[in-house]
């Protein structure tokens, strides 16, 4: 499984929604304070940028000398249409300052020295030390992992729920059952370890279904969910 700072890095790198805290700054809107771009630095420091004119900017350069706390708070939701779908939050906290060097016209960068991390998704809450983020490696299909659900859901929904079927009894049943009773099964998330399935119905709930072994790229990827849906029809 993913280490809890392999995953909030991932979410860090990601698309998801992100929205940076300053205490003490009143009447900024929350679009005013989410961040253009983000990136992580060879130290595990983050990088925001923000059009020049924000309320994030003024705060950081107002401050200069001064230890400026923030809070970056990143939602992650699924990609797809399904019950609960907020699939976690990561919180990291610190200090911001202004970044030396260039950004995109009419945009300024700004660094989060980072000092404490939280994370509470799927697998479960975890804090994380600020040099096991600085070290680790986002998951290798963040990139993709949107549009590869998306394609899943649309065009191999017969396959994910048959996955059912490798579950035995943990699932009440088999797969034929499972959509007789209303079941409908959506991926939910997917990583290099694996897929998470949720079925739905009149009992929700989770299943993970490991791949047998970790994938580095997407051309691995479909292997091993060509082995998966092989397993379930099998």
């Amino acid at each position: 499984m993913p280490s809890a700072a392999e995953r909030t890095r991932t979410l860090v790198q990601s698309t998801c929604s992100a929205v940076l805290i300053i205490p003490g700054l009143d009447g900024a809107k929350p679009h005013q304070l989410m961040p253009d771009t983000r990136s992580v630095g060879p130290d595990g420091e983050v990088f925001l940028a923000f059009p020049a004119d924000s309320p994030a900017v003024r705060a950081a350069a107002h401050a200069q000398d001064d230890e400026l706390t923030a809070v970056l708070e990143i939602t992650d939701v699924a990609p797809v249409s399904v019950p609960h779908r907020i699939r976690g939050r990561a919180w990291l906290s610190g200090w911001l300052t202004r970044a030396p060097g260039g950004a995109e016209p009419g945009l300024m960068t700004l660094r989060l020295e980072v000092g404490e991390v939280g994370v509470d998704d799927l697998w479960g809450v975890a804090t994380v030390e600020p040099e096991d983020f600085a070290s680790a490696v986002a998951d290798p299909l963040v990139e993709h992992e949107a549009e590869l659900l998306q394609h899943l859901h649309s065009a191999h929904s017969a396959e994910v729920q048959s996955l059912r079927g490798l579950l035995g009894e943990r699932a009440g049943g088999s797969p034929a059952a499972g959509t007789a009773a209303g079941t409908v099964a959506v991926p939910v998330a997917l990583d290099r370890f694996g897929l998470r399935v949720r079925f739905t119905g009149v009992r929700c709930f989770d299943a993970r279904f490991d791949f047998p072994d970790p994938v580095r790229n997407v051309n691995e990827l479909r292997y091993a969910m060509h082995t998966l849906f092989d397993a379930a029809a099998g």
